[in-house]
């Protein structure tokens, strides 16, 4: 969580009032969307989250998003989650195109969104609603995406 809340672990209590009834209303709405809980094969340890959902800035584009524990990162679970859910999202979920976001300063996140095949899109600032109190520099992001022609040509 460095990058998304700048080190600061979201409370559970905002995940019990908040987020997860978010979470569950997108399941009721969209069955094919929503949030998977990863664990490792090897002994069940949870690794993170992935979601596929309408992206929050333009809903006709699905997005693509993970949060990983960091002890988990650089062992390539980002990269094959965010594949598995692409070609889901391509193959059973009907997406015309999955987009996936990051702050500028994320170079592991935008790395692993090139690795699962997403192409540079353009710079933005996140809104500051987004990311309360953060000055416009601590805002800046980018956008990654693909469009289902792309990942199919990819697939060839």
């Amino acid at each position: 969580m460095r990058h998304i809340t700048f080190g600061v672990p979201t409370p559970r209590e905002r995940y019990e009032r908040e987020i997860l009834p978010r979470w569950f209303a997108l399941y009721e709405a969209m069955p094919r969307l929503g949030y998977w809980a990863v664990e490792t094969c090897r002994d069940g340890a949870f690794v993170g989250v992935f979601h596929l959902r309408p992206d929050r800035f333009d809903d006709s584009e699905q997005e693509l998003g993970y949060r990983l524990r960091r002890a988990t990162w650089g062992h390539g679970y980002a990269t094959e989650g965010g594949r598995a859910l692409i070609a889901y999202g391509f193959e059973r979920a009907g997406a015309d195109k999955i987009t996936a976001r990051t702050l500028a300063a994320n170079t592991g996140s935008r790395r692993v969104m090139e690795k699962c095949g997403l192409a540079y899109e353009r710079d933005f600032v996140y809104p500051e609603d987004v990311l309360a109190g953060r000055p416009e520099a601590e805002r800046a992001a980018v956008k990654y995406s693909i469009t289902r022609p792309q990942w199919l040509a990819q697939q060839a």
